[in-house]
């Protein structure tokens, strides 16, 4: 059987994709550190717990894997209905038990690779709603999870540091808020 792989062939979402797909890797590894009790502990993020980082990260995945779905099928699909429906979540995910957190995590996440790693090249240039104020092309779409996970690993105050990030990451965050 041939193995299935990536069908962009624009070499800046190829780095992305390897970029969020590192990521992953980083933030599942940070996460495998923690027991379930210390997902209850505080996290980098004022008022949220890790277990919020947690399944912010998990349900990032599953949004961005709904606005691609959307993008096959041909339609737009915002990554959330609301900003309140997107708190909402998190706030349930955080709820979760730690095994539950540690699916939603990965399950979301092979989701969402196989939904990038099926795309037709010739989608890569469509328009994604992020929600009713943004749209970006979908070649987006990697970056903005590179970013979510990398500085989720960091969020999760389990040792992970700015400094662990790759070259270029801290960057173009820095480059975004300014």
């Amino acid at each position: 059987m041939v193995a299935r792989t990536d069908l962009v062939t624009d070499p800046r979402t190829r780095q992305d994709l390897l970029l969020a797909r590192r990521g992953t890797a980083y933030f599942s590894r940070k996460l495998r550190e923690l027991t379930d009790a210390e997902l209850a502990g505080a996290s980098r993020v004022p008022g949220w717990s890790r277990a919020h980082v947690v399944a912010h990260v998990g349900y990032h995945a599953r949004a961005l894997a709904r606005v691609i779905e959307g993008v096959r099928a041909g339609h737009s699909v915002p990554m959330y209905d609301s900003d309140a429906a997107r708190d909402d979540e998190i706030e349930f995910g955080a709820t979760l038990p730690g095994v539950a957190l540690r699916n939603l995590h990965e399950h979301a996440a092979v989701h969402l690779n196989v939904e990038w790693r099926d795309l037709e090249p010739e989608r890569w240039t469509d328009t994604a709603s992020l929600d009713a104020r943004q749209d970006v092309p979908v070649s987006a779409t990697p970056w903005l999870r590179a970013r979510e996970v990398w500085l989720g690993a960091v969020d999760l105050a389990a040792g992970a540091t700015l400094d662990d990030l790759p070259d270029g990451v801290v960057d173009r965050v820095t480059a975004l808020r300014a």
